[in-house]
């Protein structure tokens, strides 16, 4: 059964860590701020995420289930990615099964710290890889000119 995310004081204090490291381009080459526009209020909210590069495209899963940022970022349609001073605008897309499972699959290699909140591993069949999709969206993000 997979572990269920929890906003702790703790999560929060480590949260604002690597927010802090990664606007100085600091720590895992993949790891960006992600700024997306609230769905309700319109505010600008900034989480820091890892972004996948795959198949020629750049893509991000929400590794611990459900989040405020996937909720905010589809009815938008934009995002935005920093690091170290730099930003980028994306398209923002959720994807079908086709197109997530590979995605998922190196996301779930990589991003060890996650792996307890998926009940699929790497090596898992499709269909159990594809089952993950309802509890770990998978986004593509398109770069905007």
């Amino acid at each position: 059964m997979a572990k269920t995310y929890k906003v702790s004081f703790g999560t929060r204090l480590i949260n604002w860590m690597f927010r802090l490291m990664t606007r100085l381009g600091m720590g895992a080459s993949y790891r960006y701020i992600l700024t997306v526009r609230g769905r309700r209020t319109g505010r600008l909210y900034s989480t820091p995420v890892d972004a996948m590069d795959l198949g020629g495209s750049r893509w991000l899963v929400a590794g611990y289930g459900p989040a405020s940022w996937v909720r905010n970022a589809l009815p938008s349609g934009e995002a935005t990615l920093s690091r170290g001073g730099r930003s980028e605008k994306f398209e923002v897309d959720a994807v079908g099964a086709n197109e997530a499972v590979p995605v998922l699959r190196k996301y779930m290699a990589a991003i060890r710290v996650t792996r307890s909140y998926f009940d699929a591993t790497p090596d898992s069949s499709d269909e159990v890889v594809a089952s993950e999709l309802s509890t770990h969206p998978v986004l593509r993000l398109t770069p905007l000119p």
